[in-house]
């Protein structure tokens, strides 16, 4: 019996892509342990660069991009999982190099999914995703390396990975300062607990000060480029950056002062190679300390059909919060 999947296809001789719903077969899945029935993935960066033109990080057509998604076991050649059993999975290349959630079946190797925590169902499994899931452990690290006492700053707090962090923040007691350019989300931010809203204008002005008044005592920064290189100088000594992202660019126009003379820690979090244990370290975390009604509050409800035009718009920063497509439906 047929099902449906967003497939990416490249002409070869114009080389352009196209990205359309078609009905596949399950004998079209990629051999591995684990057949999945998806039912909910999302949109993230990388899908929008699957999904657009060039196909981005795609190696191989025609393709099933969605690097993340959630669902039921319905077969398995691997002890841990049995028929039944739910479960997620974030990263490990799926939806670059291998076919990934935008598709009502998947398979995948069993060393890949993660049980669904305790608390969490598959949708809101999915209104975390990959972003959430980097949230988490950006949290984590912060934690691990000790917070400080003033106000964490949150860059690119609107977007999802910045949408999660500050609602988990600000859930732990921390007061939680949002960072956007988009001085219509403020009421957004305010409801998923930032205390104060930070103007990315306020960052993004350059400065020749290695170090400015101590100010933050934790950050977890989505934007990478001149606006993290100017935080790395308003730290508290011992704090510590997050980097989670480069939207603002790869560079890091930055001196080591920060770090010689106020001890501040750069930490960097990998979301797609992360070890097992402390995958469902952070999964188990984000059951227990993310706000179910602040997740809530930040998804948009999406189908199959609907992603050629959401790959578009998060790759032009126009998608706010957490889109949770629902691929059961088709």
């Amino acid at each position: 019996m047929g099902f449906s999947a967003l497939v990416v296809r490249k002409d070869e001789e114009s080389g352009k892509t196209s990205a359309e719903v078609e009905t596949l077969e399950l004998t079209d899945l990629p051999e591995a342990e684990v057949t999945v029935a998806v039912e909910y993935s999302t949109v993230n960066y990388k899908d929008g660069l699957c999904i657009g033109p060039g196909g981005g990080l795609v190696r191989k057509y025609p393709h099933v991009p969605g690097i993340d998604f959630a669902g039921t076991v319905e077969a398995s050649d691997d002890d841990r999982y049995k028929p039944g059993d739910k479960v997620v999975l974030t990263g490990w290349r799926v939806g670059e190099a291998h076919w990934g959630g935008y598709s009502q079946k998947a398979r995948v190797k069993a060393d890949w999914l993660v049980p669904l925590p305790d608390g969490l169902d598959t949708r809101q499994a999915m209104a975390v995703g990959t972003a959430g899931f980097t949230a988490m452990l950006a949290v984590m690290a912060l934690e691990d390396h000790g917070i400080k006492p003033g106000p964490v700053l949150v860059t690119g707090a609107a977007g999802g990975v910045g949408s999660v962090a500050t609602a988990i923040l600000a859930a732990l007691g921390h007061k939680v300062a949002a960072v956007t350019g988009r001085p219509e989300q403020a009421d957004y931010l305010t409801s998923l607990g930032a205390t104060q809203i930070v103007a990315r204008e306020e960052l993004n002005e350059t400065t020749k000060r290695p170090l400015e008044s101590e100010t933050w005592g934790g950050c977890v920064d989505a934007v990478g480029g001149p606006m993290l290189a100017r935080v790395l100088g308003q730290m508290e000594y011992g704090a510590s950056v997050a980097a989670v992202g480069l939207a603002g660019g790869a560079n890091l126009p930055a001196t080591v002062i920060p770090f010689l003379l106020r001890g501040v820690n750069l930490l960097g979090i990998d979301s797609v190679m992360q070890p097992y244990d402390n995958r469902v370290r952070a999964w188990t975390r984000i059951a227990k300390d993310l706000p179910m009604d602040k997740l809530e509050a930040m998804i948009h409800p999406a189908g199959l059909s609907d992603l050629p035009k959401l790959g578009s718009e998060i790759l032009r920063g126009q998608v706010k919060g957490r889109v949770v497509v629902d691929v059961a439906a088709g």
